[in-house]
């Protein structure tokens, strides 16, 4: 079936969200075939009157646990199609419930937010979800095991030791649930141990931050190269763009709110390559939620003098890591999310600049040393500014 015979199926509040999402079927209906095969099958699941089913409400949650979105992790008509045929589920669904389905909760939120799908859709009032209520998944502990002879316990360890853990969902928070933490934790812990004993001879062992209690230093910050795949202006504040962009996750694409309208026009945005600060908590930005921050430099004479995005070295792609020069930085892990209370970001930032070549660095307010901005390919920089102020 053609995606516009199938488009037709679907009632008639929907369809025309559809069709304006997609303007008329020119966008966002897959790139490749196989993918234009998957989004006519979600519309035409989106038509099916029992769509809202308990037992098809239960199937589209185990679905997009892992996922963002239906359709190879991109948004696409297919998301629209079930988002406009589950509003009235979720019109008429009682609090109480929403998170009897998290991941599809989740995921109703997230879609109806998008600017793209407000702009489209001005039959769908938004209907206001507290996703800070959401319930935490809990990992119940295992029993004891009786002890076991020392072979089987070894054979036993052998096998968890090459296992793969099986993904434990979570519901929109960027943060690591407490139990990784915890596991985390002990892994640095023992691999730094290792490190120290000798077995990496001649090598210092890696500055890796197990909590966020010490002192601030900026390898606490999750710096990665991200590429805006989609932007647009948001629809209710002038002054911001809404993008999407690819930091090569396997939930896709994240929403960032950007305030460059004023300063970086949107045809020098789309497509570009950049630094994303990825472990900031969430925040909304009038309505929409956004899940990173761009990394830009402004002009040493203040935002009257300029803004621009901070330039990733050639053959940087998605989801490279950006780390800082030094032995103290270099192999040093991020936190999983910097917390707001502890001001670990609002303390680094004074000391980001560019240098005379605009090449990004830290500076040490103690030491004065500069650490550059660097990924394994090179350091990035501002494309014109010398002495900016990066945030």
């Amino acid at each position: 079936m053609s995606f516009q015979a199938a488009v037709l199926k679907l009632n008639s509040p929907v369809k025309d969200l559809v069709v304006a999402f997609t303007e008329n079927g020119t966008r966002h209906i897959g790139e490749a075939e196989k993918d234009q095969k998957e989004v006519v099958k979600w519309i035409e699941k989106a038509a099916r009157p029992d769509v809202a089913s308990e037992a098809n409400v239960q199937k589209l949650n185990t679905t997009l646990t892992p996922r963002t979105y239906l359709v190879n992790n991109t948004l696409s008509a297919a998301d629209v199609a079930i988002y406009g045929a589950l509003h009235p589920y979720y019109s008429k669904l009682q609090p109480l419930y929403y998170y009897a389905t998290p991941s599809l909760t989740r995921f109703f939120d997230h879609i109806q937010y998008l600017p793209s799908v407000r702009s489209s859709g001005a039959a769908f009032s938004t209907i206001a979800i507290d996703v800070e209520d959401a319930p935490t998944l809990e990992r119940k502990a295992e029993p004891p095991k009786k002890k076991e002879k020392k072979s089987q316990a070894a054979a036993a360890a052998a096998v968890a030791e090459n296992a793969t853990p099986a993904p434990v969902p979570s519901y929109a928070s960027s943060a690591t649930p407490a139990s990784a933490q915890k596991a985390q934790k002990t892994e640095k812990k023992e691999k730094k141990k290792k490190e120290g004993s000798g077995e990496q001879s001649g090598k210092k062992a890696a500055n890796v931050p197990a909590a966020d209690d010490g002192e601030p230093v900026p390898s606490m910050i999750d710096l990665r190269i991200g590429k805006i795949v989609d932007i647009m202006k948001h629809p209710d504040a002038d002054s911001l763009y809404v993008e999407q962009i690819d930091f090569a996750e396997e939930a896709g694409p994240r929403t960032v709110v950007s305030g460059l309208v004023n300063y970086i026009p949107i045809e020098q945005m789309r497509d570009k390559l950049l630094v994303g600060v990825c472990n900031l908590k969430p925040a909304n930005m009038r309505g929409v939620k956004s899940f990173a921050m761009v990394l830009c430099a402004t002009s040493k004479d203040g935002k009257e003098g300029g803004i621009e995005l901070v330039r990733p070295p050639e053959g940087a792609k998605p989801g490279d890591r950006v780390y800082f020069e030094g032995a103290d930085f270099e192999n040093a892990q991020p936190l999983p999310q910097l917390n707001p209370k502890k001001k670990i970001f609002e303390t680094i930032q004074p000391g980001f600049t560019t240098l005379e070549t605009r090449e990004a660095a830290w500076v040490n307010p103690a030491t004065k040393s500069a650490h550059k901005i660097r990924t394994k390919d090179g350091v990035c920089v501002a494309p014109t500014f010398v002495g900016a102020s990066l945030s």
